[in-house]
């Protein structure tokens, strides 16, 4: 009867779930089991989400070197010293805890963090071919709100777009080989009250490249997008 008691006693506690302990100081999540698994933080900052997303279209590109977690990797002309500093910057509050780091090209700075949550943020894969193949678009999120779509504007054109003068004349034009992005830059311009237009051309390499220009009111749209490179 004792040994029967013992068995089942036994078997019960082998089949309770192990619950790792903490060291007794919530700063200290990573000595429990819920704390190491713990999904890292990502802001909940609309704004910073949608211009982050604005660079990664323009000079974003995903990938999973090390098999375990997926990169993104934001490539910045190294004349550009004051939009790397605001790349970094932007990388690391949206990711608080995790690290930003940055890869010495010649000619450009590659701008990396890892994280899981990329591919939902972000909307396009890493193992699914170039964002033109993939047919990435600006989130709807962002284009049913021109309070995001202006941030999102401002992170394109920083990577993508360039502001010239022509006889005189500001001229601002973005360049982009995907269809779809192409037209959603368009829309969200057009939904801003301005007027650019669409120059296609056919490259040797079979991809289309799409030149979105703008050259009415151009001093007004870079103020309204906050837009600068330097």
């Amino acid at each position: 009867m004792f040994i029967a008691w013992v068995a089942e006693w036994y078997t019960r506690r082998s089949q309770k779930p192990m619950i790792a302990r903490s060291c007794g100081f919530e700063s200290h999540p990573r000595h429990t089991m819920r704390g190491y698994f713990r999904i890292p933080e990502i802001s909940r900052n609309k704004r910073l989400r949608a211009y982050i997303i604005g660079l990664a279209l323009g000079d974003g590109n995903l990938s999973n070197p090390n098999g375990r977690a997926v990169r993104l990797r934001i490539t910045c002309d190294k004349r550009y010293a004051k939009l790397l500093r605001r790349i970094i910057e932007s990388l690391c509050m949206l990711f608080p805890q995790n690290r930003v780091g940055t890869v010495r090209r010649r000619g450009c700075v590659d701008v990396s963090v890892y994280s899981n949550q990329l591919t939902t943020l972000l909307g396009w894969h890493w193992d699914n071919g170039p964002k033109d193949v993939q047919n990435v678009r600006v989130p709807l999120w962002i284009k049913r709100d021109t309070r995001f779509s202006r941030e999102c504007l401002r992170g394109l054109f920083q990577t993508d777009g360039s502001l010239y003068n022509d006889r005189g004349y500001s001229m601002l034009n973005f360049v982009n080989t995907g269809a779809s992005l192409t037209n959603d830059v368009f829309s969200m311009m057009k939904d801003l009250g301005y007027a650019p237009c669409i120059q296609k051309l056919q490259q040797t390499n079979g991809k289309v490249k799409n030149t979105i220009r703008l050259s009415k009111n151009v001093p007004q749209f870079v103020r309204d997008i906050g837009f600068w490179k330097e």
